[in-house]
């Protein structure tokens, strides 16, 4: 049990870290030009189809993890609820709670934390992070083969 909680954990983490690194590397390459719209706090089409791309492979590395500690597919598809669960319970504030910079025009340099905290993503895709995250993770873990017993 011990070791299915261990690959959940490590699976999540990896999954976290891998976002956020290469999120930061993605800003520090677009810059606040090419990862928002014009003078808006609107992510660019470049950044959603970017954030994609990274998300889904986060999720399926997350998957692979979980499955190369847990040797059972059952514990990754427990991964994918959780990220799946989550990911819905993060988006649920965002969309139900006006954000103070959606008609704020952004003016001048944006550090990273500024942008991570002021970007404004499209509702489609707050609902389709979790979905790509959970999919991610189940076919990740599909990478690695269930150990017989």
């Amino acid at each position: 049990m011990g070791k299915k909680i261990l690959a959940v954990l490590a699976g999540y983490l990896s999954m976290a870290i891998i976002v956020f690194v290469s999120f930061t590397v993605l800003y520090l390459i677009l810059g606040p030009e090419g990862s928002f719209v014009p003078q808006s706090y609107q992510v660019s089409l470049t950044w959603i189809f970017s954030s994609i791309v990274l998300s889904l492979l986060a999720a399926v590395i997350g998957g692979f993890i979980c499955q190369l500690i847990a040797k059972n597919r059952n514990t990754s598809i427990v991964l994918a609820g959780i990220v799946f669960i989550l990911g819905i319970a993060m988006a649920v504030p965002t969309l139900t709670t006006p954000n103070e910079y959606a008609h704020k025009p952004r003016e001048g340099s944006v550090g990273n934390m500024d942008a991570m905290q002021r970007a404004q993503q499209p509702p489609f895709i707050l609902i389709l992070n979790p979905i790509i995250g959970a999919v991610g993770v189940y076919f990740g873990s599909r990478l690695k083969s269930e150990k017989k017993t």
